[in-house]
């Protein structure tokens, strides 16, 4: 890109506008999963399927969500930020549709993978874009981590209401028509100019030595995995326990509390990106993992309003981890192969941390219960926050 090309790039209306979009993105990016779990109820109804049988529906799906990250970063790096997440909204938005479409499992299940496929563009691509643009780093992305958790929260209740009024179809169909629309708004933007690759970041951190940033890297790829395993188990458990410990079997007390949960655990970003530039993010980092473990323990044995507490509370601390997680990753990867870099973490945090969804299928059919999976989540948050204080020390 010319240096004319990043000057007209680099306005700060511009800037906030790409903001913007990587925002609404982000929230695309996760309302399909817990929309699926919320579906995955009432899918042995509709195909003849045990609950277990339905939650393998999302498996291929959410595989190419993380392993597909890296080549999407790439892509983003070398072709076109803008080209990659105009290609992100299209798809995504109608891989939805195909799925509130679909006539048997296996085309549920195709349409899924498709699901995960496009989804993946987002997160290597749309949070380098998102970091170049921005100036308090971890002001930005705990913004952005808000629409993350508020998206999904906003589309459980959503999807709740549509499966209720019209059926677990409209649930795809009506956000996946919506996904559409903002893709061509956006695709509009960037053909008149106003949406732009930015190849340089408005405020550029000094590189790290080479030493610290093989150590970042190889510390973090063990935290995220861990950390990846433990968001990704949350949201097929949450529904379920809600629905068996609330007191009420209903589709829609499930939905509300699974939607109160993220909805307030998205809002906590906004202070978990304040603390990671204000303080050291490799503390913040590692207390998120520290409290995480007695929380998943307590999910285990509360019920009642206790449970929607204690789940509220875990959610919210596992999310607090990203900013300070990010912003680290951010400072010890190189600019230009930051789509690259972030791809790589994805491939962790969702692809291989994928494999939590049939752990949880395999667990709660032979234990009959989600006691010994949190237990064993809470025992691997400690790893985390062990593993975390591994990483160089902050810089001042």
């Amino acid at each position: 890109m010319s240096s004319a090309d990043i000057s007209s790039a680099g306005s700060p209306a511009q800037a906030r506008l790409a903001l913007g979009f990587s925002g609404i993105g982000h929230a695309y990016a996760h309302i399909f999963e817990p929309i699926f779990f919320l579906v995955a109820l009432v899918l042995p109804g509709e195909f003849g399927l045990s609950y277990q049988e339905a939650l393998a529906l999302i498996v291929a799906g959410k595989l190419l969500y993380g392993l597909a990250a890296p080549a999407a970063g790439w892509l983003g790096d070398r072709w076109s930020t803008v080209g990659m997440m105009g290609v992100f909204f299209l798809g995504l938005g109608g891989a939805a549709v195909a799925a509130g479409l679909a006539p048997s499992p296996w085309t549920l299940a195709a349409a899924l993978t498709l699901v995960g496929l496009f989804g993946s563009i987002y997160h290597p691509v749309g949070t380098a874009w998102l970091l170049a643009n921005a100036v308090d780093k971890g002001k930005a992305i705990g913004l952005n981590g808000v629409f993350g958790g508020v998206g999904p929260a906003l589309a459980t209740a959503a999807a709740g209401l549509l499966t209720a009024e019209w059926g677990w179809r409209a649930a795809f169909i009506v956000p996946g028509l919506l996904v559409i629309a903002t893709g061509l708004a956006f695709l509009v933007l960037v053909a008149r100019g106003v949406l732009r690759d930015r190849r340089v970041d408005r405020r550029p951190e000094p590189p790290a030595e080479r030493g610290d940033a093989l150590r970042a890297g190889l510390v973090l790829s063990g935290t995220m995995l861990g950390a990846g395993l433990i968001a990704q188990s949350l949201p097929p458990i949450l529904p379920k326990l809600f629905a068996e410990r609330l007191g009420n079997d209903g589709l829609l007390a499930a939905a509300g509390a699974v939607s109160l949960v993220y909805f307030v655990a998205g809002l906590t970003q906004i202070a978990a990106g304040h603390l990671a530039d204000r303080f050291p993010p490799r503390r913040v980092y590692l207390l998120a993992a520290l409290l995480q473990a007695p929380l998943l323990a307590g999910l285990a044995v509360a019920g009642g309003p206790a449970l929607l507490l204690v789940g509220l509370l875990a959610v919210s601390v596992n999310m607090a981890g990203i900013p300070a997680e990010n912003v680290l990753l951010a400072r010890y990867s190189p600019a230009r192969w930051r789509g690259t870099a972030f791809g790589l973490k994805f491939v962790l945090s969702f692809g291989v941390s994928s494999l939590a969804v049939p752990l949880v299928s395999l667990l709660y059919g032979a234990t009959g219960g989600f006691t010994l999976l949190l237990g064993l989540l809470a025992g691997l948050a400690l790893a985390v926050a062990a593993a975390a204080t591994l990483l160089p020390r902050d810089r001042g």
